[in-house]
């Protein structure tokens, strides 16, 4: 069996009101898959007939907002990290979540039992720069489990090739910024990832527009980034072998379904398992 593990920033399940986008808009894939339920806290804790919906604690049992750091750290190692410093950590993580993800990231535990993963982002010029300059403390969770574990970091070669997905499935974010590579559709950008993840055991994607469209509490970019997940989450499952293959999708705190503040939110988060058993 594979898995394919598409980690969404910010995004928790809000409730059937007109602030969460994924209650106002349309969302034809997760509607039909959730069998006429939205991405809300109601179709929670419930398996259909292709796919399981738990709600997660992304408080981790700690008081107070859950943040992007220990909620990753989290979920890529297996420890609670809020509990571990007794506190939420915000955006990078610090020395203390960074000998976690050495020591536990689901990477390298991949590979002390023979197994393969990948991280399927493409990765920009700038960020090789970065990484061999020394300095780490402004990585992000994932991109320290990749390092930690030796693996390969994609470019935009690879993105042109088809054998990367960006951090905003289509390459806008890319164009908007001068590079020459060429837009994607959802759909597309779906039928890539499953290919990707045919040579690996695990293979991670990171979309993290969503948590930009949260904190911006600008309801039409936020209705247009629910659109273009929810079409391409429909590629994914349209595309894998559900006998061979499980998707797991879920994320690290609450942003985006609440488009009546501009921070995270302790809404539980969504996990949902779609495929295999």
């Amino acid at each position: 069996m594979s898995v394919i593990f598409i980690f969404i920033d910010g995004l928790g399940l809000g409730p059937k009101d007109d602030s969460n986008p994924f209650f106002a808009s349309n969302t034809p894939f997760l509607t039909k898959i959730l069998e006429g339920n939205y991405l809300t806290r109601e179709a929670a804790e419930k398996e259909f007939a292709q796919v399981s919906l738990l709600g997660l604690d992304a408080a981790l049992g700690v008081d107070g907002l859950p943040q992007s750091a220990t909620g990753q750290t989290t979920l890529f190692t297996g420890v609670n990290a809020a509990k571990y410093l007794g506190r939420h950590l915000r955006a990078f993580p610090n020395r203390r979540l960074r000998k976690i993800l050495f020591e536990k990231g689901m990477f390298r535990q991949l590979d002390a039992r023979s197994l393969k993963g990948t991280f399927a982002n493409s990765y920009r010029p700038e960020f090789f720069n970065k990484l061999t300059s020394g300095d780490r403390r402004y990585f992000s969770c994932s991109t320290l489990i990749n390092y930690y574990a030796g693996l390969q970091f994609r470019t935009l070669n690879d993105l042109n090739n088809g054998d990367a997905v960006n951090m905003d499935i289509t390459n806008h974010f890319l164009r908007d910024r001068g590079y020459d590579v060429p837009l994607v559709s959802p759909q597309e950008a779906g039928r890539r990832l499953v290919k990707i993840s045919r040579s690996f055991h695990l293979t991670l994607y990171e979309f993290f527009a969503s948590d930009r469209a949260g904190h911006s509490a600008d309801f039409a970019k936020a209705t247009e980034v629910v659109n273009k997940l929810d079409t391409f989450l429909g590629s994914v499952v349209e595309n894998i072998d559900p006998g061979k293959e499980l998707v797991l999708v879920t994320s690290d705190h609450g942003n985006l379904e609440n488009m009546n503040v501009k921070v995270h939110t302790i809404n539980p988060v969504p996990a949902l398992a779609i495929g295999k058993d």
